[in-house]
């Protein structure tokens, strides 16, 4: 009997242990995943689905919005910061960017975001964009991007592939240099 109960644990700690998809905190998304097919609003006006947007090019996205006065405003320096260490690299940063994506559709519209570009002095290579509100929570349950509290969302910057895939989720508030490095590394992947 002991042996039985023995050999049911073994099995369920080797079923929870079991290595699939990276969809906790931060990591490799094995195998890259395609986003849902939403609709996201750019700063310009523009609406784009994601594998428009992103296809093409190695792209960063931080969650954000653009009343908030906690962590965004870090993450906006992050990707500023990054901006900056992309555009020293020139001139192979044609395929990459940068993306803010807003948890707030109804309140960030074109206006709020290129005001929120232009508050960090956003160059080239970074857009803000807001999905549908219709499409917000299919957005952020693929990127799986919730927190709860006053920080509604995570400060994991989403890396895409050129393809327009989640290919990985970084830790909270990734350093600009290790942003650059994983897009980089991204970058020089064969696509």
């Amino acid at each position: 009997m002991q042996r039985r109960h023995l050999l049911c644990a073994a099995a369920v700690l080797a079923g929870a242990t079991r290595v699939g998809p990276a969809r906790a905190h931060g990591g490799l998304v094995l195998p890259p995943e395609a986003p849902p097919a939403v609709r996201l609003r750019l700063q310009d006006g523009r609406q784009l689905a994601p594998a428009a947007l992103f296809g093409g090019r190695v792209t960063a996205v931080q969650l954000m919005f653009t009343g908030c006065s906690a962590t965004c405003p870090i993450q906006g320096a992050l990707f500023a910061e990054a901006e900056r260490l992309l555009l020293a690299r020139r001139p192979a940063v044609e395929d990459l960017q940068l993306v803010s994506a807003s948890i707030d559709p109804l309140a960030d519209d074109p206006k709020a975001l290129a005001a929120w570009l232009g508050r960090f002095g956003a160059g080239g290579l970074w857009r803000a964009a807001a999905p549908a509100v219709a499409d917000l929570d299919r957005w952020l349950d693929f990127l799986q991007g919730r927190r709860a509290g006053a920080d509604r969302h995570t400060t994991q910057v989403y890396l895409f592939d050129r393809r327009g895939r989640l290919a990985l989720r970084s830790v909270d508030l990734p350093p600009a240099a290790e942003v650059v490095r994983l897009m980089t590394e991204l970058a020089a992947r064969p696509a």
